[in-house]
């Protein structure tokens, strides 16, 4: 579904997947500008959770991001996984952690941003189903956020890192009209079901990845294979190759808060 046209209400929102490792660090560095410039973005959300050699998030990492020329990064259950992130999370404002983690936790879980006098919410969640994280409420904690995010901007876009298809559609049902959207991370493979609820809310299953394409969900297949075959925790290493940028763009009717569009991104490194 697509509407490229750009009027004076409409506000554009370009939101990338899970970046894996090195080769998904390059691929931002070489084109994310190029694409932002093409597609008119007006705001670039990045879920940066997998950066770290395919684990975790490292601080001078979030420095690059940004300065590749992302708004916001994202988050999910991989946040955890290197201690040095910790402060910086809480110290930056506009680098997140899911909101639904128990209070007492490292970060916050949303922040607005605003270009040319719009305001635009980001609010990062994650799922509880098949995810090993006793976390809070999704639904609950979504439901909270979204309504005390309204009273600054009717336009909200929820990153649901999640892993279950039937958690991510409830979700966004559930949020349909009290956010702009709701867009699934956390599989790394980008689906084909994306569209507008009845409410305007608009929603993808899962916007894929920022990496390598080639391998087993961004990682080397001779590791992964043997982790399946043999049930032993092999390490998984990153397939180190040019990755491709998945995502979507999303039109957002500034005055309403409603998705007027919904686009798929896929974007080849150095093409």
């Amino acid at each position: 579904m697509q509407d490229n046209k750009k009027t004076e209400d409409s506000l554009r929102v370009l939101i990338l997947g899970d970046i894996i490792g090195h080769p998904g660090m390059r691929a931002l560095f070489t084109s994310l500008k190029g694409l932002k410039k093409e597609h008119k973005a007006d705001f670039v959300v990045i879920n940066g959770e997998n950066a770290a050699d395919g684990f975790g998030l490292l601080p001078n990492q979030v420095d690059e991001i940004f300065n590749y020329g992302a708004d916001v990064i994202t988050t999910g259950n991989h946040i955890w996984q290197k201690e040095e992130i910790y402060p910086t999370l809480d110290r930056v404002n506009n680098l997140l952690r899911p909101s639904n983690y128990p209070s007492g936790v490292p970060g916050h879980g949303d922040c607005v941003v605003e270009f040319r006098g719009i305001k635009l919410a980001v609010l990062n969640l994650q799922g509880r189903v098949r995810m090993s994280v006793n976390s809070e409420c999704p639904f609950k904690q979504g439901l909270k956020d979204a309504r005390r995010l309204r009273s600054i901007t009717k336009n909200i876009v929820v990153d649901f890192h999640a892993e279950d298809v039937t958690e991510k559609e409830a979700l966004a049902e559930y949020l349909d009209g009290k956010v702009s959207a709701v867009v699934g991370t956390h599989t790394h493979i980008q689906t084909a079901d994306e569209r507008i609820l009845e409410g305007g809310t608009s929603y993808i299953s899962d916007i894929g990845m920022t990496g390598p394409v080639n391998g087993i969900i961004g990682s080397d297949p001779e590791s992964a294979i043997k982790r399946v075959i043999y049930s032993v925790p092999y390490k998984s290493q990153v397939l180190d190759e040019d990755a491709e940028i998945q995502g979507v763009l999303i039109t957002i009717d500034s005055s309403t808060g409603r998705s007027t569009s919904i686009e798929r991104i896929v974007y080849k490194s150095g093409q």
